[in-house]
């Protein structure tokens, strides 16, 4: 399996603070079937240089191996919707054109049509992260429905299906898989305790919502797509 989304770089943001952690995460990501995960810091004011990412994911790879973990750390990023750096195309996941997008929980804004038109038109794909996650979206989850073209993807949190972030998000991440605008399933992991990095539980439900082979697309074949740079 692979994992778009993942806060597994230490001291960069709210994931682990040492990279002990971060191999503890790893080792938890393997340890579930995960192979490649792609970091994604959060990316807002103030903005973290690309360079910054590459050196921390460089070390953490090489401890990796070093330590017989079977896992590959790629490059990302979890943009900010309403604070975007000024080049949003240097915080793709991997080569791109993907690119995560996060929205604010409270509410989806009423530019959020302008947003992603703007990324689609610098040649980007949008990759909307947990949206069943989201406050405006779970009171009129038809409006979010309306955003949503082939230039723009979606993101599910493994937890969000299993019942970690309460029953409300668990039954509209249910709903958007049964009406086929979901993407790709992710961890949005932070730590080992809690937010962790398993993809397992979450694809499970998702195989009894919509089969096992639309299940698996979306932690193989889609994510496949998204690091080696290919359309979906």
């Amino acid at each position: 399996m692979i994992d778009i989304h993942c806060h597994i770089l230490p001291n960069l943001d709210d994931g682990p603070k040492e990279i002990s952690q971060s191999i503890d995460m790893a080792r938890q990501a393997a340890e579930d079937g995960i192979r490649t995960i792609v970091a994604t810091p959060h990316i807002k004011p103030p903005f973290l240089p690309p360079e910054r990412i590459l050196f921390s994911l460089s070390i953490l790879n090489s401890r990796l191996a070093a330590l017989g973990v079977p896992i590959t750390i790629l490059a990302g990023g979890d943009v900010n919707a309403l604070l975007l750096p000024p080049a949003p195309g240097r915080y793709v996941l991997h080569k791109g054109p993907y690119m995560l997008l996060e929205f604010p929980h409270s509410h989806l804004p009423s530019n959020a049509r302008e947003i992603l038109f703007g990324l689609c038109a610098r040649g980007l794909v949008p990759v909307i992260t947990h949206p069943e996650r989201n406050a405006g979206i779970l009171r009129n989850p038809g409006r979010f429905l309306d955003l949503l073209d082939s230039n723009i993807m979606v993101q599910l949190t493994a937890g969000s299906l299993t019942g970690y972030f309460g029953r409300d998000v668990a039954e509209c991440a249910r709903f958007l898989l049964r009406k086929g605008v979901v993407n790709f399933l992710a961890t949005d992991a932070h730590a080992t305790a809690y937010r962790r990095p398993i993809l397992s539980a979450g694809l499970a439900v998702a195989e009894r919502v919509v089969g096992k082979l639309a299940a698996r697309k979306l932690v193989s074949d889609n994510p496949a797509a998204v690091v080696a740079g290919e359309r979906i």
